[in-house]
């Protein structure tokens, strides 16, 4: 599952069809009101083999719910 994300991640962020700033990623988030959060691709600064990095923080790939594009929900775990 962890590569299919990384996959589906990257060809987001690197094929013209897609727009990177249109994908929210939600995951879990202990602590966070209702231990879930999300994040704009965007602020995503690298996606490695079992994780992304953001500015604030690295996100494992098993900690991720779901994957929208443009309002479409394209993954969910």
């Amino acid at each position: 599952m962890e590569s299919d994300i990384r996959e589906l991640l990257n060809k987001m962020k690197w094929h013209t069809d897609y727009r990177f700033d249109e994908v929210e990623i939600w995951f879990a988030n202990r602590g966070y009101p209702g231990d879930i959060d999300s994040i704009c691709g965007t602020d995503i600064i690298s996606i490695k083999p079992h994780f992304f990095q953001t500015i604030e923080k690295l996100i494992p790939y098993h900690r991720i719910l779901r994957i929208d594009y443009e309002d479409e929900t394209i993954f969910i775990a």
